[in-house]
């Protein structure tokens, strides 16, 4: 499967932005869904991760503020980011866990939050 992520930008703090990972295929059959980050000079980070039964995971940092979800229909994975803070700036990834041993990486989409 190849994954897309959109939606990043350049946003004040306090505003929302909403990341948008299409699929190439069906992902009816992964079973995770996720939203990593990188921010300069700082490792890749878990966000938010949603399973195929619709429970989903945050980091401390932006429970709250983030809400992930999926739509199978549409083969997306979304995620609503709101009351954006600088510390929020990264590059948004997506990811697709299939079991423990198959997963896929999008290409990354920047957020830039500026204070």
């Amino acid at each position: 499967v190849q994954l897309q992520a959109s939606g990043g930008g350049l946003v004040q703090a306090g505003g929302s932005l909403r990341l948008s990972c299409a699929a190439s295929g069906s992902i009816f059959s992964i079973n995770v869904m996720g939203w990593y980050r990188q921010a300069p000079g700082k490792q890749r980070e878990l966000v938010a991760t949603i399973t195929r039964g619709a429970s989903t995971n945050y980091a401390d940092s932006v429970k709250g503020r983030f809400t992930i979800s999926r739509d199978n229909a549409k083969n997306t994975a979304y995620l609503q980011m709101n009351s954006l803070k600088p510390e929020d700036t990264a590059v948004y990834y997506c990811r697709a866990d299939y079991n423990r041993f198959v997963n896929y990486w999008g290409q990354g989409t920047q957020v830039t939050v500026s204070s």
